[in-house]
Parts: C-alpha cells; sequence; structure tokens
C-alpha cells in the first residue's frame, strides 16, 4: 500500500512525521505498541514529538492503512493485511506472531450468507504462550 497515493486520496497531505511512522510500521512485520513506534520514530527523527505520532496513528487507522489491535488495555499497530490471520497473542511477554489461516476466508463467506448480518473485518486472537516465555 502506498502512502502517500492513500492520504492524497482520502484529502491528506503526506508530512514528516507521517513518513517517518509509516516507515516505522513499514520496517517492521508484526504489531509494535505506542512506547516501541515512539521510541523508533525518535531515533529516526528526534524532533516528532508523542502526539503527532498518536494523531497519526489515528488517522492511518481511520483511513485504514494500519490496523489497531487491542487486547485488555494495550493497543498495538501493523501495516494493514487481510483478515486470513489469526494472531497469535503470548499472554507472558505480549509478542504476537501471524498465523496465515485459509480457514478465515471461509469463515467470511459463511457469514455472508447471514441476512441479518454485514462483516466488515474479521480479528481472530488466540492467546497462550511463545515458546521463549513457556521454557523452564
Amino acid at each position: 500500500m502506498e502512502l502517500e497515493a492513500t492520504l492524497r486520496e482520502h484529502g491528506h497531505r503526506v508530512t514528516r512525521p507521517r513518513s517517518v511512522v509509516w516507515q516505522v510500521l513499514a520496517d517492521t512485520d508484526g504489531h509494535l505498541n505506542a512506547l516501541e513506534i515512539t521510541e523508533r520514530v525518535q531515533t529516526l527523527d528526534p524532533g516528532i514529538n508523542q502526539s503527532s505520532i498518536y494523531r497519526t496513528l489515528a488517522l492511518f487507522t481511520e483511513i485504514e492503512l494500519v490496523r489497531e489491535s487491542r487486547l485488555g488495555d494495550a493497543a498495538t499497530w501493523e501495516r494493514a493485511h487481510g483478515d486470513a490471520v489469526i494472531h497469535l497473542v503470548c499472554d507472558r511477554c505480549g509478542a504476537v506472531y501471524h498465523h496465515h489461516a485459509p480457514s478465515i476466508e471461509r469463515l467470511r463467506r459463511e457469514l455472508g450468507g447471514h441476512a441479518d448480518f454485514v462483516t466488515d473485518a474479521i480479528d481472530v486472537r488466540v492467546t497462550g504462550r511463545c515458546t521463549r516465555c513457556n521454557v523452564g
């Protein structure tokens, strides 16, 4: 997904904070929390403040460039992707792994036959422990 085209399509400008936040998310294959995003953005450009980062994440979520995931009170962000992914969440360290699952697309088709409901997104999370936390 191209940042500039998507922003312009929605009537927004490409700014330095938006470009840097996008670069951080694009360079990461997974989920980042607000602190991790802020640290990485400020490493690239110390002049970008936290409120600009939060506004950028809200905008990117609104125009569907990124997906915000919540597990309890904690939020993480990642680049937008199709629904055919199950999020495997470690309930000890918070790591999130993607498991590609064609069964999610089958579920979408099944739900499409329900007359009283229209599916926007499917977000499946499975909690457990990653191998690092399960040792011991």
